[in-house]
């Protein structure tokens, strides 16, 4: 058996070669990225890495049209109300829905012939439920001061944030006149359950903690409210209790994701508040798309 020879490079795999070259590729794309645009709060005034934003001049105008129209839009809403764009009474209308599903979730897949359709009575608005749960559908961009006022007042400060909301005359006034803003419907308490667990976080000393132990909420309100557990928190939030706004404002403001569809995104132009206003029960399809 032959010995091998010290002074003979050793032979290097290919798969190896290939995972060091796209490791040093990697290494280099970041490098450049974090020069171009540093991350954190490390701030390097450099002609280097210093980033200049481009407006164009049509922004300023459309942002100044917008600010104007919506400003119109509340003032009429304030003095003459949603007038026929609302109705004060409970609309309900037929839509089929497969019959696999429970009769309280309705589906939006109609496509599937497999399975045979059934007609369940929807509400198409929000009047006469104790609850609502809003989402935040638009930015910063053309806001009027006064409806920044009540989107603060209801903790929606930022995009694709959602809150429980007891929907009163009072809120649903409020929510009429930042009505572009939002879009808010009833939701199942299922859905409750499936958003506190996947995007539940809590107050605590005003700090965001996840929900990730029933001790976090039990310590937090366990002694005001009596409630020491998710379930006793979806309880309280589905049936609108004692403990309604102790429950809702522990909660953190749901960060919820953007919608992935193109059709939702593109055609309905949600990013643009295609979407906006009252969906009644159909908010639980919205729901399956942002959480």
């Amino acid at each position: 058996m032959t010995k091998p020879n010290p002074n003979q490079p050793q032979l290097v795999p290919e798969t190896v070669l290939k995972r060091k070259h796209d490791m040093d590729e990697m290494k280099a794309h970041r490098a450049a990225q974090e020069l171009s645009n540093p991350r954190g709060n490390r701030k390097i005034f450099s002609p280097k890495t210093k980033t200049t934003k481009i407006y164009k001049p049509e922004s300023f105008i459309s942002n100044a049209r917008a600010m104007r129209n919506r400003e119109i839009r509340y003032a009429r809403v304030m003095r003459k109300g949603m007038q026929k764009r609302a109705s004060n009474k409970k609309i309900v209308e037929k839509k089929k829905v497969s019959s696999k599903l429970d009769s309280g979730a309705a589906s939006d897949d109609e496509d599937d012939d497999s399975a045979e359709k059934v007609e369940i009575d929807v509400a198409t608005n929000s009047v006469g439920a104790p609850m609502v749960f809003a989402i935040r559908i638009r930015d910063n961009v053309a806001v009027p001061q006064r409806m920044r006022k009540i989107l603060s007042s209801f903790r929606l400060r930022n995009k694709n944030e959602g809150v429980f909301i007891r929907y009163t005359k009072g809120a649903r006034k409020r929510l009429h006149l930042i009505e572009p803003f939002v879009s808010y419907g009833i939701l199942t308490k299922g859905t409750i359950t499936d958003l506190i667990h996947r995007r539940g976080h809590g107050k605590v000393e005003g700090k965001r903690v996840p929900l990730s132990d029933n001790t976090v909420i039990e310590k937090a309100i366990g002694d005001e409210t009596g409630i020491i557990c998710v379930e006793d928190l979806v309880h309280e939030l589905h049936n609108v209790g004692p403990h309604f706004k102790q429950a809702a404002a522990f909660l953190w403001p749901f960060r919820l994701t953007a919608v992935k569809s193109k059709y939702q995104s593109k055609t309905l132009r949600y990013n643009e508040g295609g979407d906006y206003g009252d969906r009644g029960e159909a908010m639980d399809a919205l729901m399956k798309l942002v959480m």
